[in-house]
This record gives structure tokens, C-alpha cells and sequence, in this order.
């Protein structure tokens, strides 16, 4: 055989084996075409996926691009291949929060209408953007008992606490949070809000500042400052005493004063008897005690 010949052989049999193996583009990453999910025009991102990571970068893209109910599917795989992606839960619950807040509230005449019991399971049902959340919420304890300095961390936890109204712990995470990176303008702006939240306003305006002075065309910043300044104005405003009770008193004894002061007499009261001046009484005449003759 020639060498020649060989080689042609060999080339054949590689390209073989490249063909039948794994190993392609296609095989490991969801593409079309010679694109990949960060570049793929959003009507053609995929609607299965084979990596979490791809599954949540595809939720990020279609959520921005107002394709909420997409975005859900693609985060749910996301999740559903990686618990522990803690981001992906939390934006899975942002996501859900956006579609019932779409949706609205039932008509509560016709929550009213049903039976005690139905509607009593009905209000104990959690909402899906709640279910999300606390399972974000989980994802990012089981990351900081790993790394307890992951600031990143800490900010994720103190907002999706803030998602489900545990302001107490929404503040403490995010103070972690500022604790570990002072001169992050969004931890302190984040922290500033909660504050607010928790009539908190005096350590609202430090950190609302401070992200004013890191960032100042932090435009949310500026808005929560003043807001912050507000409620501080208000705690702090003490309301003159009062003086109504002295003054009526005075007035009603000047009017007392003045009306039984003028040219007319009080007028008589007709519950008080007026008394008739006593008639006089004949004295009968002393018999005399002279002795007859």
C-alpha cells in the first residue's frame, strides 16, 4: 500500500469518528444554526435545553425581552436540573410575581360566595412567585454556609426575604451584604429601601447617602432619600401645646362677665319662684286693765 494511499485511509476514518461521536456543537449545547443562546435572535431560542446554565441564560434574555411566560419555562428547567441555583429561583419567582400581578386578585364577591372551607384552602395556597422565592431562599443559605463572605449572596437573600415581607431578615442579609462591600452603591441603596420599610428612617438616610456619594446619578437612590427624609421630618415634629382649654375657659368667663354687665337685667328663670313681699298684720288693741267703779 502505498503511503499515499494511507493517508487517505486515515482521513477518512477520523472524519468517521468525528461524525459518530459527541463531541459536535449540537451535542453538548442547544444552538441553531452557528449561534448559541447568547446570540440567537429571541424567536429562536429553543424551548428545551440541556444545561441549566443555557436554560437560565435563555430565562434572562426572553424575561427582558417581555416573553415572561418563556422565560418561566426556561427557568423552571434551569431549576429543575440545578436546585441549587439560587438566582434562577429568585428571578423564577420575579417572573411568576410579574404574571400575577397581571392577572390580579379574584373578585372577592365570588370568594365570598363559596363554601367556608373551599375558601379558606383557597387563601392558605401559596402563590407560585412564593413557592419560588422561599426555594430561592434556601438555595442561597445552602451558598453561604459554603462561603459566609459571599456578599453576592447576602444582597440575593435580603431581597427575596424583602419578596416575602421578612423585612427583619431582608434587612439584616443586606446589611451582611454592605458589611462586606461598603462601596457598593446598589447594597446601600437596597439597604436604604428596607429601612424605609421598617420606619427606619434615620439609618435610611446614612445608607441612601452613602449610595448618593458613590453613584450620584443614582436616580432611586435620590427618590428613597427624600422619601427617607420625610418620614424622618415626621417622627421628629413635636406639636405646640395647647392652650384651648385656658382660653375657652377665659372667653366664657368674659361672656359671663359681659352679659351681666349691660343696662338690662338677667332675664328671670322660669324654674325660680320670685317672692311676694309679706302682707302687714293688725295688732288687736291691749284690753285695758283700768278696775270698773
Amino acid at each position: 500500500m502505498s503511503k499515499f494511499l494511507f493517508c487517505i485511509i486515515l482521513s477518512l476514518a477520523a472524519l468517521s469518528l468525528a461524525g459518530c461521536s459527541g463531541n459536535s456543537p449540537d451535542a453538548n449545547s442547544v444552538q441553531v444554526g452557528n449561534g448559541d443562546i447568547g446570540s440567537l435572535p429571541i424567536a429562536d431560542i429553543p424551548s428545551e435545553f440541556v444545561s441549566a446554565p443555557d436554560a437560565f441564560l435563555a430565562g434572562n434574555r426572553l424575561f427582558d425581552a417581555g416573553e415572561t411566560e418563556r422565560a418561566i419555562d426556561a427557568y423552571y428547567q434551569a431549576v429543575k436540573m440545578d436546585p441549587d441555583l439560587a438566582e434562577a429561583w429568585f428571578k423564577l419567582g420575579v417572573a411568576y410575581a410579574l404574571v400575577e400581578s397581571e392577572i390580579g386578585q379574584p373578585d372577592q364577591a365570588a370568594v365570598d360566595s363559596t363554601p367556608e372551607a373551599t375558601s379558606k384552602k383557597a387563601q392558605e395556597k401559596k402563590k407560585n412567585s412564593e413557592k419560588a422565592f422561599e426555594s430561592a431562599a434556601a438555595a442561597y443559605k445552602r451558598l453561604l454556609e459554603k462561603n459566609p463572605d459571599d456578599d453576592n449572596a447576602h444582597f440575593y437573600l435580603g431581597l427575596t426575604y424583602n419578596k416575602l415581607n421578612e423585612d427583619e431578615d431582608a434587612a439584616k442579609s443586606l446589611r451582611e451584604a454592605v458589611k462586606l462591600k461598603p462601596e457598593n452603591a446598589e447594597y446601600q441603596t437596597e439597604l436604604g429601601s428596607i429601612y424605609i420599610k421598617l420606619a427606619k428612617y434615620y439609618e435610611a438616610v446614612t445608607a441612601l447617602k452613602k449610595a448618593i456619594e458613590l453613584d450620584p446619578e443614582n436616580l432611586k437612590a435620590q427618590d428613597l432619600l427624600e422619601d427617607a427624609e420625610a418620614g424622618k421630618k415626621r417622627i421628629e415634629f413635636v406639636p405646640p401645646k395647647k392652650d384651648d382649654d385656658k382660653g375657652n375657659s377665659n372667653a366664657n368667663a368674659n361672656s359671663d362677665a359681659n352679659g351681666t354687665s349691660g343696662d338690662k337685667p338677667p332675664a328671670a328663670n322660669a324654674n325660680t319662684s320670685v317672692k311676694q313681699p309679706a302682707k302687714a298684720v293688725k295688732t288687736p288693741p291691749v284690753p285695758s286693765r283700768t278696775p270698773k267703779p
